[in-house]
């Protein structure tokens, strides 16, 4: 295999006083090399255009976080290595170099990098040391700094910064700047969490640190972006949103004490219930687009959950991607339908609502002659008919049948009757459902009552 030849030498031996790096919170999509690359050829453009000297990526960005089993294949760490002596060639241009997370194979061994490419060549490699138990990649040795414009630039991945070790080793071998490549998933206050330990960092070196984090949704993780700087004196010098994109470019001076980032923007973060709303609705889009259906199918039980899910999948996509439909038995067909044309008229999306009693007659007919009749304690049979019915209406129309339990995964119910609450009074950045109250006030009291998801009870997952 052809490979980029590998810079021995800094690109300049005379020591910059001034940096401009632009940091790259994005959302790569997993296994999809070539989206990839034109996601970085795209943001190194743009950074360029400001005048970015390095523009650094999240880790594994390459190919975000695909599978075990396409990580593990000879042809895809064959594609990552073209794309990178690709992107590194393209490097000779004299625009900004690229500090580049991706899957690398070196001396038969496969490591999760940090790559340097400057000057049409790879100029530097390093490899995570602390990683997850799950035993794809090689624990990388112990790292030095990268030489970048006569800077050295100290590159721990992701949980590296965990390690006081690798920190120590970095700052003991010279480095001058921590920039550290992350993909952390969101969880309820995982921003403080990152805060401090990389203030922790912080103090141990003596060192500026700047936490550049993926945003997006891929499969049951999210990624809430929140990437950040802190000076050597712990001050916040940069904030970027959370559940955002950003290419952002930050100004760095050497003083006598040693590096400083100026200060520039500060975002105020999403969190607490907003940040899990905020989290909802970005799995649900990633879900949808980065699986190339042109929609959602949703069912509405008459309850609060599923209210919900369609307010997530409406802020999620837009009112002309999703299509409710209420399956009410003929009892509860009048308050049924009129219920769901109160939401879907609220949301401005399509709802249809359709009597599930024939499907069930349908049903109870087929089975009666080979099970006998059904006990009439049994309400099984309407909720299984339910289900069949959405996931033929969604197979039919190509769309992708989201439940309640997809859309809010992982939360419980009192957690699922805040989100309504706050919805009814503030949307996300970026959402595209209306504003205001669309949940009944009603729901809001009644929550998901047994009565209630007995009566129209939908599949959960």
């Amino acid at each position: 295999m052809s490979t980029t030849p590998m810079s021995t030498t800094p690109i300049s031996s005379t020591p910059a006083d001034q940096l401009l790096i632009a940091f790259a919170q994005l959302n790569p999509v997993a296994g999809d090399i070539a989206g990839n690359v034109r996601r970085v050829r795209e943001a190194r453009a743009l950074a360029g255009g400001q005048g970015a000297e390095l523009v650094v990526f999240t880790e594994l960005f390459l190919t975000g976080y695909p599978s075990e089993e396409l990580v593990l294949t000879p042809a895809f760490q064959g594609a990552c290595r073209r794309a990178v002596e690709d992107l590194a060639a393209e490097t000779a241009d004299g625009g900004p170099a690229l500090l580049l997370g991706a899957p690398w194979v070196e001396g038969g061994a496969l490591y999760n990098a940090a790559l340097l490419l400057d000057g049409g060549a790879v100029a530097g490699v390093r490899f995570k040391v602390e990683l997850p138990s799950h035993g794809v990649f090689a624990p990388g040795p112990m790292p030095g700094p990268m030489a970048f414009r006569g800077v050295r630039l100290g590159v721990p991945v992701c949980e590296d910064i965990a390690s006081p070790d690798v920190i120590e080793c970095l700052m003991e071998t010279g480095a001058e700047i921590l920039l550290v490549p992350n993909g952390s998933p969101y969880r309820r206050d995982v921003h403080d969490e990152r805060l401090n330990l990389a203030v922790a960092r912080v103090v141990e070196s003596g060192l500026p640190l700047a936490y550049v984090n993926a945003v997006g949704g891929q499969g049951e993780r999210v990624f809430d972006g929140g990437s950040f700087v802190l000076n050597a004196d712990r001050s916040l010098a940069v904030q970027l949103p959370n559940f955002q994109e950003r290419v952002r470019l930050t100004r760095w001076e050497r003083w006598a004490v040693g590096w400083r980032c100026e200060e520039g923007a500060r975002a105020p973060l999403l969190a607490g219930d907003e940040a899990d709303y905020a989290a909802c609705v970005l799995r649900l889009r990633d879900d949808v687009e980065t699986n190339g259906f042109p929609g959602v199918v949703l069912g509405l039980s008459g309850g609060l959950d599923s209210a919900l899910a369609a307010v997530l999948a409406v802020d999620a996509l837009g009112p002309a991607r999703v299509h409710l439909v209420a399956l009410p038995t003929d009892e509860r067909a009048p308050e049924g339908c009129a219920e769901a044309a109160t939401l879907a008229g609220a949301l401005g999306v399509r709802c249809d609502c359709v009597s599930i009693d024939p499907a069930v007659q349908a049903m109870e007919t087929l089975l009666s002659p080979l099970a006998g009749p059904a006990d009439s304690a049994e309400d099984t049979l309407a909720s299984d008919m339910r289900g069949a019915l959405l996931t033929a209406l969604s197979v039919r129309l190509g769309a992708r049948l989201v439940t309640p339990g997809d859309a809010l995964a992982n939360l419980d119910a009192a957690q699922r009757r805040a989100l309504a609450a706050l919805r009814n009074r503030w949307k996300p950045a970026g959402a595209l459902g209306p504003d205001g109250a669309v949940i009944p006030a009603r729901l809001l009291a009644e929550g998901d009552a047994p009565e209630r998801a007995g009566a129209d009870g939908l599949p959960t997952a």
